[in-house]
């Protein structure tokens, strides 16, 4: 089984044009992206739903491995 590709909050951020701060007040909210902990304090985005984001907003998907 592949593992699915993970994004960091830092790639998020600039992926989507948005700031760390937006990112943890939508995880504090109730989600309005998904992710992953990954351990106590480690948080990671799928790379398909920010491509379904990019895509939504008529960017194409992010081709990283």
């Amino acid at each position: 089984m592949v593992p699915k590709k993970l994004y960091t909050t830092k790639e998020t951020t600039a992926m989507l044009g948005v700031s760390k701060a937006f990112l943890e007040r939508d995880r504090w909210k109730g989600v309005t992206i998904p992710y992953a902990e990954l351990g106590t304090r480690t948080v990671r985005y799928p790379a398909d739903v920010i491509n379904r984001i990019l895509a939504s907003r008529g960017a194409g998907p992010i081709n990283n491995q």
